[in-house]
């Protein structure tokens, strides 16, 4: 079985210029837990999740270590969210994406999303997203097809 045959292919996309609060509404309202990120042309160049919104409303390391007064009203840390609301999604996206072959065994996607505990792989043609295969995918399609599970 290959990605091919399995990938969802009616998928969502985020425009490298989309800011935080673009993606937050993208996210919530598909009920979805990351995007790719891609450019005018379609080419990815990187991948955002809601760990990555969830990361950035809080401070770096070198930050509260530096300044941690800062960081200790919590009321006042759920107020960033305004401050943020704006920022690009260039600047907290992931940018070194590991994607699949549309051709690649399903296995082999399977084997990389457990090895990098990741959730999703997107599927790259010629630098272009075509799709994007889930654990999910591959679990139910490789029990349908085996255990004859309708």
């Amino acid at each position: 079985m290959k990605v091919r045959d399995i990938m969802e292919t009616q998928l969502e996309v985020v425009p490298v210029d989309a800011s935080y609060e673009d993606v937050a509404r993208i996210l919530y309202t598909k009920n979805i837990s990351g995007l790719p990120v891609v450019d005018g042309q379609g080419n990815l160049v990187g991948a955002v999740s809601e760990k990555d919104l969830f990361r950035i409303m809080y401070p770096y390391y070198k930050s509260y270590y530096e300044h941690p007064e800062s960081y200790v009203d919590y009321e006042q840390r759920e107020n960033k969210i305004d401050e943020i609301r704006s920022h690009p999604v260039r600047s907290f996206m992931t940018k070194e994406v590991l994607t699949i072959d549309p051709e690649a065994p399903v296995m082999r996607a399977g084997a990389l999303m457990l090895a990098r505990n990741i959730n999703r792989l997107p599927v790259v043609e010629e630098g272009r997203v075509i799709g994007v295969i889930s654990r999910s995918h591959i679990y139910r399609k490789i029990l349908r097809y085996h255990f004859e599970i309708e």
